[in-house]
């Protein structure tokens, strides 16, 4: 993952024609920190980091977090669109579902507010664990209910 997100920490910086320099002051790292980071000497940087370095390049957030090893799917990549609900869920599983997406007004990580595209990525995710979670916590009702407890 390292050397990944290196790789497009890099990619991105040249394409917005900056140098380690320029990106270094905007984002307010070392410019040695940025360097590390893109020859793969220095690990993965923290979130607030990765924030600062997407903001200050104007790139996606999820994107670096993603290269990053922070954001994965169960497949090893992230994502792309939510989970279909699945057929047994019936009206209150999924009014519940709704319910907990909605309640909650910003999301926010590590104490940074979450741009749009990355809000709808994280819902992706949530929507299939919930259903994962759900669906696991029927299989045991079932085997609870059952004369012999299995």
């Amino acid at each position: 993952m390292e050397n990944e997100f290196g790789t497009l920490l890099r990619k991105l910086r040249e394409q917005k024609g900056m140098s380690i320099n320029q990106l270094a002051e905007a984002a307010g790292i070392s410019n040695s920190q940025i360097s590390r980071m893109e020859n793969g000497v220095r690990g993965v940087p923290k979130a607030p980091t990765i924030r600062k370095l997407a903001d200050a390049m104007g790139a996606s957030y999820g994107e670096l977090m993603t290269a990053a090893g922070y954001l994965e799917g169960t497949n090893g990549s992230f994502a792309q669109e939510a989970a279909p609900t699945p057929d047994w869920a019936t009206y209150k599983d999924k009014r519940d579902f709704k319910k907990m997406l909605e309640e909650d007004g910003e999301l926010m990580f590590d104490g940074i507010p979450l741009d749009d595209e990355d809000r709808r990525r994280i819902k992706d995710v949530l929507t299939g664990l919930f259903w994962e979670a759900k669906q696991m916590n029927k299989r045991k009702k079932k085997r609870s209910d059952s004369p012999d407890g299995k």
